[in-house]
């Protein structure tokens, strides 16, 4: 669209975000970050989905320091989840404050959340308890112990700490 000789970009609202139950199987459409994505569900239906229990780095929050960790979390989730039937687990509240849907997904019987923790692109954020925690606790020293993804770099690792150490403060 021009404007009196200018580009002007309109941009739509998308549709509200469809309703996601247990049980439902969605499909990737987007990683947005190492620990949210777009998914649809097969009546076309589409949900952000912010992964239950984790917690990736964030390079466009975070130091510049931690976009390697960030890249490596998002092509991680992309690579579990991409072609894949996803099943929903749906937290209780089923949404952030943000209006994301607060799920574990699985392929198969495989917890994405776990999984992104077990290989070290994702710390288990434990502000708010949830039941899996010390499952994933236990990924994450494995991973922590292992050296594996963010724990292999130090300032990453110690960033990992850092955090930690906030959220037990916030937790309720």
């Amino acid at each position: 669209l021009s404007i009196f000789g200018r580009s002007v970009f309109v941009v739509e609202a998308g549709p509200r975000d469809a309703a996601l139950a247990s049980g439902d199987v969605v499909q990737l459409v987007q990683v947005i970050d190492g620990d949210t994505l777009r998914v649809r569900k097969d009546d076309g239906g589409g949900a952000t989905v912010r992964l239950l229990g984790v917690k990736a780095f964030d390079a466009k929050t975070a130091k510049n320091d931690m976009a390697e960790a960030d890249r490596a979390a998002e092509e991680g989730l992309r690579l579990l989840a991409d072609g894949q039937a996803l099943r929903v687990l749906l937290n209780n509240p089923p949404r952030d404050r943000h209006g994301r849907t607060l799920a574990n997904l699985y392929v198969g019987d495989d917890d994405l959340g776990l999984t992104l923790v077990s290989r070290g692109h994702a710390l288990v954020y434990t502000v708010y308890p949830f039941a899996q925690l010390q499952a994933y606790r236990q990924a994450q020293a494995g991973a922590r112990a292992a050296r594996l993804g963010l724990w292999a770099d130090p300032t990453a690792a110690e960033r990992a700490d850092a955090l930690a150490r906030e959220w037990s403060r916030a937790a309720p």
